[in-house]
């Protein structure tokens, strides 16, 4: 009988020959069934292997968490806040100690609450939050108290004649913006919460005068059109031992049209610019000079020269010499009526209108150091001009203008600038 290659039957499932003759083959039959049986018993065991599931993390609960954090006197000007990870919140609440609550809103995803009002003096906060997470609901309490202040303090934001700046008011491009402490400060910390903010953007600067009164300006006029916000964020800031603001406030003023009016004891002339162009020569009889003890005080009869603003104006106003130290009754005393008055000085200095003096206006000095002028250009001067336009006087005798005459603009940039709390 013919010879078959060896293992050729099931060379495919186990690579081997199948028995000689007289080796039965049931033998082959079970090996191989046993051989299958284990390969698909090690596929379901390799299966069942893999099947091991990670195991679960516990649930956790939600944490609440206040601001600001307690455990010390609370910034007035803090607003209160709750936040919570891990749940939303069901209730918060902020009571005071004459159980007013603070008012405050939720976060349309319930996860934060924030008060509508800072916390303010002298309170004592019992703060509440309840939220609901994963493990159910959780409580978290804690206490705020808040500075009680030794004394409060405010300012008084003002223009150069030391009226309160009213909102959107016009202003000349001499305008000085003062800002005036009802009672001494610290004055660094005073000037790190007053903030001024020009548009066109202007450099500037402030200058103490004395511990209650700054006074601030850029290096040149203003231009005409700009738009000035002065901030004085002083509610909750220790302003001196125990001394804290009051409140905060905000206002915003513009600037005018140049005016400029440039009065030179040369020529005895007053020059008027608006926006650059002369419009208005008017002749003038400044101060008749020199000094005098009069009362004990040193009386001086020039027209200071230095740069003044428009203060204000009236129509008429009562001009009296004692008001200065030069009593009314004495030889160059006075008492009278002045029509078309414009102050530009503290201590009186008047653009004004005086018929008896048109005669030496325009040639001779004989004031006791206002501007007189002929009454049609007093007039026209009076409304002209409004407060902050710029008077420069030139080539008179006598001290320079001073700072607390309306010399602001006198000082020289220089000077201005180490005037600051910051410098």
């Amino acid at each position: 009988m013919p010879t078959r290659p060896v293992g050729s039957a099931v060379a495919g499932v186990v690579g081997q020959a199948e028995p000689r003759s007289g080796e039965g083959r049931p033998t082959v039959g079970v090996r191989r069934r046993e051989l299958l049986l284990g390969i698909a018993g090690g596929v379901v065991l390799a299966g069942c292997g893999r099947d091991h599931p990670q195991a679960r993390k516990p649930p956790a609960p939600a944490v609440i968490r206040f601001d600001p954090a307690p455990g010390a006197l609370a910034s007035p000007r803090a607003t209160g806040a709750v936040t919570v990870t891990g749940g939303t919140l069901t209730t918060v609440e902020w009571i005071d100690e004459t159980g007013r609550a603070l008012p405050g809103s939720l976060t349309p995803d319930r996860r934060g609450w924030t008060a509508t009002e800072p916390l303010g003096y002298g309170h004592t906060y019992t703060a509440k939050a309840v939220a609901h997470g994963e493990t159910g609901e959780i409580i978290a309490t804690t206490t705020y108290p808040t500075v009680a202040p030794d004394q409060l303090v405010d300012v008084s934001l003002r223009s150069a004649n030391q009226n309160e700046l009213a909102e959107n008011d016009t202003y000349g491009v001499g305008f000085v913006l003062v800002a005036h402490f009802d009672q001494a400060i610290d004055k660094a910390a005073a000037e790190n919460c007053l903030r001024v903010v020009t548009e066109p953007a202007t450099t500037g600067s402030w200058f103490w005068l004395d511990d209650r009164n700054a006074h601030w300006r850029p290096e040149h006029y203003h231009a005409p059109g700009t738009r000035i916000t002065v901030s004085a964020n002083l509610f909750g800031i220790e302003l001196g031992d125990g001394v804290y603001g009051a409140r905060d406030q905000r206002v915003s003023v513009t600037i005018g049209a140049a005016h400029v009016a440039i009065a030179d004891d040369d020529t005895k002339q007053i020059q008027v610019f608006d926006n650059g162009n002369l419009v208005r020569t008017m002749p003038t009889s400044m101060g008749r000079g020199g000094t005098a003890v009069i009362g004990g005080r040193l009386l001086s009869f020039w027209t200071r020269p230095g740069v003044y603003t428009v203060l204000d104006r009236k129509d008429p106003v009562i001009m009296d010499s004692a008001t200065y130290g030069l009593p009314t009754n004495s030889r160059m005393g006075y008492r009278t009526s002045i029509n078309h008055a414009v102050r530009i000085s503290h201590d009186g200095i008047y653009v004004h209108e005086l018929a008896e003096s048109v005669w030496a206006q325009g040639n001779t000095d004989i004031s006791h150091g206002c501007l007189n002028i002929s009454p049609a250009d007093a007039a026209w001067f009076y409304d002209f001009v409004v407060s902050g336009d710029v008077v420069e006087v030139r080539n008179t005798g006598g001290d320079p203008l001073d700072i607390w005459q309306n010399g602001d603009w006198s000082i020289p940039w220089a000077d201005w600038r180490h005037g600051s709390a910051r410098s």
